[in-house]
């Protein structure tokens, strides 16, 4: 590529990825100062279309962003009414008394919302105060300064052939430049994920935890319809499988979110989360609400489950890490976007400060403080102790454990167990195929369970064809000369959207193929893979999900 130029444009701050972080980010600096250059990066074809989330939001960042956010016609119109948590079995439910839940848990005061409504509300509050958003535009390098700092981004790259050649139609894309570069990327991004490397930010850190979470918007019976009420379940199916389970969660105009959350340090590498997601809803709880509605969405999303203990370090030369990129997520509280905007918050309040003392390109260590001090430490340390106690003693265990944990913290502000590590990623927790069973999964009836390519079909998925493949396996051979004998090829399951399949046709041998134009975006793959050969690269611009209102 290098006969071709790319121009550049100048910013004080570019920002990469218009979620909840990277727009309070983008809304907080022109609160600051209304003369600040500020540009926002969107991979998605508009704002919220990569956007995917339970959700019940908690409005702590909103609160503080936006105050009078109640009178601006936002998107966020129903608050809790009815909270419940249900153990499973196969036939039966037994709901835990709220009483018994640490108060952290009530979710009295929040909103179940559709986070890609709501960040397409904060786009326009942004772009009321000039900020510049510019959809389908995804950020495919990092460009960096003569002292190895990140000076910006590279966006806008089309046009190249399947080989990676440039096609007659190819467009190298601008270098945006900033005095900081913001990375608002979500879970597990590519340039993130290049930062954390490139400057050892998780160094004496655990190891970063992850959750495949999926979700389905049907519309019920109007009967069966109760506004505000929010359900969550553990249990069966996934057994003594895997950790997770599920959200049900009613919005307006009798729809229903339907999502079910896999923990990918699961062991055995026959296990499907997908499918698991499917069973679920036949289970007799679940079943008798669904039917008779419509499934009208899908779509899937690694989610960050590390906690306080595997945050690396948010600031780097020339820039920060945001929201889900940090790893923000409160586990027991399935909250991440209340976090997600107040670390916007905090990274615009430390590099306007730093702007308008004359600096630019350095570490803004003012918000790494922030981040291990102010509010968003609050919230994540006394639960910082849940997410390990499951994964050593299991649910009945994790949950007495951490149960105890979190009352004790919500009362004194102590953890009885200091801080428990993470010893090994989710990758490394994958299981040899030989010490495991198949798991017989009953086939999709087509009422309530699907499979996956019809669900996907509900994701609005789209990429152009005739583009490289935006999934890099680092050694073509491992699929089949690695993964097939020793796990099964696991990929043909971990993934929610059929990417992947080992194709065995006529006696010949069999072959990996990458179906990439399914691809939700989700980034399991590049988190389950064992033997860590997946890389998730960005497509070109405005491909992928087109999430309406996840």
């Amino acid at each position: 590529m290098a006969e071709f130029e790319r121009e550049s444009m100048e910013y004080d701050v570019v920002i990469v990825g218009a979620g909840p972080a990277g727009l309070s980010a983008a809304i907080r600096l022109k609160q600051l100062d209304a003369d600040l250059n500020v540009v926002v990066l969107e991979k998605g074809s508009e704002v919220g279309a990569h956007i995917l989330s339970g959700a019940v939001l908690d409005p702590a960042g909103l609160d503080r962003l936006i105050p009078d956010w109640r009178d601006k016609d936002a998107p966020i119109n129903v608050p809790v009414r009815k909270d419940q948590f249900y153990m499973l079995g196969q036939g039966g439910a037994m709901r835990i008394p709220n009483f018994i839940m640490p108060r952290l848990m009530n979710n009295h005061g929040n909103y179940i919302v559709s986070m890609g409504n709501v960040c397409r509300w904060m786009a326009e509050q942004a772009e009321g105060l000039g900020v510049e958003i510019f959809p389908g535009m995804a950020c495919s390098e990092l460009v960096y300064d003569g002292a190895g700092g990140v000076k910006g981004v590279v966006a806008g790259e089309f046009g190249k052939n399947a080989d990676g050649t440039p096609s007659d139609a190819y467009e190298p894309g601008m270098e945006l430049h900033g005095k900081y570069v913001l990375l608002g990327e979500g879970v597990r991004g590519s340039l993130s994920k290049e930062v954390i490397a490139k400057y050892d930010l998780s160094e004496g850190r655990s190891p970063q935890k992850f959750g495949l979470g999926m979700k389905e918007i049907w519309e019920i019976d109007p009967d069966k319809h109760r506004e505000g009420s929010v359900t969550h379940t553990m249990g069966w199916p996934l057994g003594s499988n895997a950790g997770g389970g599920s959200f049900i969660y009613h919005l307006e105009n009798n729809q229903v979110y339907v999502g079910f959350v896999v923990h990918l340090n699961y062991e055995n590498p026959y296990l499907s989360p997908y499918m698991e997601f499917q069973r679920f809803k036949h289970h007799p709880m679940v079943a008798e609400l669904l039917e008779g509605g419509k499934r009208i969405a899908y779509g899937a999303r690694a989610i960050s489950e590390g906690g306080w203990q595997s945050m690396p370090k948010a600031a780097f030369p020339g820039g920060a890490l945001l929201g889900c990129s940090v790893g923000l997520v409160n586990v027991p509280r399935i909250k991440g976007n209340h976090n997600a905007m107040l670390s916007g918050i905090a990274v615009a309040e430390a590099a306007h400060a730093a702007i308008a003392e004359g600096r630019a390109g350095d570490t803004l260590e003012a918000y790494e403080s922030e981040l291990r001090s102010g509010p968003i430490a609050k919230d994540l340390k006394r639960v910082r102790n849940v997410k390990p106690l499951w994964s050593r003693f299991g649910l009945t265990g994790g949950l007495f454990l951490g149960g105890m944990d979190m009352w004790v913290a919500n009362i004194t502000g102590v953890t009885l167990l200091g801080t428990l590590r993470h010893h090994k990623t989710d990758a490394e927790h994958t299981g040899k195929a030989a010490d495991y069973q198949p798991i017989a999964y009953p086939k999709p009836d087509g009422v309530l369970s699907f499979d996956r390519l019809t669900n996907v079909s509900f994701s609005m998925t789209n990429h152009e064809e005739s583009q490289p493949p935006h999934l890099h396996l680092a050694d073509p051979s491992i699929p089949i000369s690695v993964n097939l004998p020793d796990y099964a090829e696991p990929a043909q399951r971990y993934c929610p959207a059929g990417v992947y399949e080992v194709v065995e046709e006529g006696g010949k041998d069999p072959r990996f193929v990458i179906n990439f134009q399914n691809c939700v975006h989700c980034k399991t793959c590049d988190i389950k893979d064992p033997s860590q050969n997946i890389n998730w690269t960005v497509p070109q611009g405005g491909d992928g999900p087109n999430y309406p209102n996840m």
